[in-house]
């Protein structure tokens, strides 16, 4: 039976809107609000949404519409919202921090909420000045800025469809993104520092925009000064929109299903695929998520550690504010240019939920970053996570060496397509580490086996038996990708792609399904080698994958990385190999244990175990674009061509 490593104080208990909410409803627990929420979703999302007080530009008759079938399912047909107005509607008139900057250097900027409305409608006519109208899609290429923020609402407030690119992408992946939504304009700056080293930003635009024919202005924000080409009929700078713009422009008043924003995903294979969110969607999953499994409230400084291409930017930005908390964007890296850089901005700003993924924490393990004596963390309450599965070890470090087992770790998994969590802790349930609580109130998930039937106590599919506000529209002009993707496999069950297991009432994620090992007959998640690898002292990650083998079907290949002070030998890829086998037993012996410099990831520091596959087999591994390190990819690639050579030669032998 999982033991709780945390339990919920009186505290929490007080101030959580999750406990209000539920005694409201009449609930004694928040499984019974899960279930409820799941058996009705109208129900529950007419009655969430009225907790959080949203206010609608004009309010639904209808909740929720089904006539066009469960992919295809609406909320609030006939409505009008726009969420910007909402939130600056409430919010507006505080003279109040609403964002926060930090950035690579150490500069910082503060914005109140009455600073960005009076900003939001002044940028919105600098846009329509452009020729931006409401439908038009705008590329969003810059790093984690206030000016990033403001175009995001701007853009909201304008009823145009932001489309928010990855700051780390080149040239190729950017006109591919602009190109597939046909965006008018891109918002990019001059360069960036990351590390201490300028990002010419501008150059890169330049060059995916020479790429992309609909393009007709690039808009600049100056963030380093330097020097940069400039095309006179196209390229403006930002400031121009705030000093030429003639007045300020109104909200523009949106039926509630209108597209407002375009987050691209890298795909196994083909084109990155667009996934379409609208006005009353995204916005308001991420505010109800924040609120209810976060605790989100009006004094709250919320940090998480991400880029605007990848979910959790938008996310944190439109959540955040929409429930009058203060956001807090970084510019930087964790450790850069200190190891315990991280800790140091959560004591200088003060935040109270600090966001982050397992991998950054076995990092900061790793550099001995731990925070000291002088680095007041006393302004948190709660850690959040994303992004992968935990291993223990990073788990309990976060929880106990930098938390001092005060504060719950709010795990907290989804997608993209989903709009914000499917599973997640809250702050008013005990916790398990690694696990989960529950779904996400208002996520009717569940766990199945091959045949699509529930099943607990096994590994089995996770999926979505009912509809949910924030899930896609379906994929950019492509609605047959959509449904192949997550409604192909089972009738009206939406399959995410992930191996979970529900062990005495806690959730656990334990990989991509299609990721999964199956050898010698037995599947396992990759998750669960991986962790055995990094509880060796010498491991700071770990990624596992299955190969082709003509006994067992697939054999298992495990790719590690050491920790700084370790120097990697044949030895101690056999004691690795070696742990794995005591634990899992003989048959799940690794084929090969290499030790390599790095894994494949992205910037927001996901593992891509799919990549690792196809280069190690010399396959084609479909979009890499999203990698920060493609020179991982090289080194793993060689080592496929080496071990395919020497299974030729020994085939060869006598």
């Amino acid at each position: 039976m999982p033991v709780p490593a945390w339990e919920p104080t009186a505290a929490e208990f007080r101030r959580s809107r999750l406990q209000r909410f539920l005694a409201q409803l009449g609930f004694h627990s928040v499984d019974e609000l899960r279930q409820h929420a799941a058996n009705d979703p109208a129900w529950y999302w007419d009655a969430a949404l009225r907790d959080l007080d949203i206010r609608w530009l004009r309010p639904p008759t209808q909740i929720l519409d089904l006539s066009q079938g469960l992919p295809w399912a609406t909320f609030f047909p006939d409505a009008v919202y726009n969420y910007v107005a909402d939130t600056l509607g409430r919010w507006g008139t505080e003279n109040r921090p609403a964002l926060v900057w930090e950035g690579d250097d150490g500069s910082t900027v503060a914005l109140t909420f009455r600073d960005i409305a009076m900003a939001i409608p002044r940028l919105a006519a600098g846009l329509a000045a452009l020729g931006v109208q409401p439908g038009n899609r705008v590329g969003l290429f810059l790093p984690m800025l206030p000016e990033t923020a403001l175009a995001t609402l701007a853009l909201g407030w304008l009823g145009a469809i932001v489309v928010p690119v990855f700051s780390g992408f080149g040239p190729e992946a950017v006109a591919t993104r602009l190109r597939d939504a046909e965006a008018t304009v891109l918002i990019t700056a001059d360069a960036f520092p990351r590390r201490g080293q300028l990002v010419p930003l501008k150059e890169i635009a330049d060059r995916a925009v020479a790429e992309c024919p609909t393009i007709q202005h690039v808009v600049v924000v100056r963030r380093s000064g330097t020097p940069v080409s400039w095309t006179a009929t196209r390229d403006r700078w930002w400031d121009d929109l705030l000093d030429s713009s003639s007045g300020s422009l109104p909200a523009t008043a949106s039926p509630a299903n209108t597209p407002f924003m375009l987050i691209y995903t890298s795909g196994t294979t083909g084109r990155p695929k667009g996934t379409v969110h609208v006005q009353a969607g995204f916005p308001l999953k991420a505010a109800h998520d924040l609120a209810f499994c976060f605790d989100v409230q009006p004094l709250d400084r919320v940090f998480w550690l991400t880029d605007i291409g990848w979910m959790m930017g938008p996310w944190l930005i439109q959540g955040t504010l929409l429930l009058g908390a203060t956001v807090v964007l970084y510019e930087g890296t964790p450790d850069w240019p200190v190891p315990d850089r991280l800790w140091r901005l959560v004591a200088t700003h003060r935040i109270t939920v600090l966001g982050l993924t397992p991998t950054v924490v076995r990092a900061l393990m790793a550099r001995g970053a731990a925070p000291t004596a002088r680095h007041d963390l006393s302004s948190l309450r709660a850690f959040g996570s994303t992004g992968e599965p935990w291993n223990p070890s990073p788990w309990w470090w976060l929880f106990e060496t930098v938390g001092n087992r005060q504060y719950p770790i709010i795990n907290y998994t989804g997608g993209t397509e989903v709009g914000g969590g499917i599973l997640a802790c809250t702050t008013i349930e005990p916790q398990v580490p690694c696990s989960f609580t529950g779904p996400v109130p208002g996520m009717a998930a569940d766990v199945v086996d091959e045949n699509g039937q529930p099943v607990r106590g096994h590994v089995g599919e996770l999926v979505i038996r009912q509809p949910w506000v924030g899930m896609t529209r379906g994929f950019w002009r492509d609605p047959e990708r959509y449904l192949a993707t997550y409604w192909s496999r089972w009738p009206n069950l939406w399959v995410h792609g992930d191996w979970a297991l529900i062990d005495d009432g806690y959730w656990f994620i334990l990989g991509r399904s299609d990721d999964t090992l199956k050898i010698a007959g037995k599947r396992v998640g990759p998750a669960e080698v991986e962790s055995i690898a990094v509880s060796h002292p010498a491991i700071q990650e770990a990624a596992a994958i299955g190969v082709p083998d003509p006994v067992k079907g697939e054999a298992l290949v495990l790719f590690c990385v050491t920790r700084s002070d370790i120097r990697p030998t044949e030895r101690l890829a056999e004691e690795i190999s070696d742990l794995i086998a005591q634990q899992l037993g003989k048959p799940l012996r690794p084929q090969r244990v290499y030790i390599v410099r790095d894994l494949p990831r992205t910037r927001n520091a996901k593992i891509m175990r799919r990549v690792i596959r196809a280069a190690y087999l010399g396959q084609d591994a479909g979009d890499v674009s999203a990698l920060e390190n493609p020179a991982a990819v090289d080194e793993i690639a060689a080592l496929g061509r080496a071990a395919g050579a020497q299974e030729k030669t020994e085939r060869k032998q006598p």
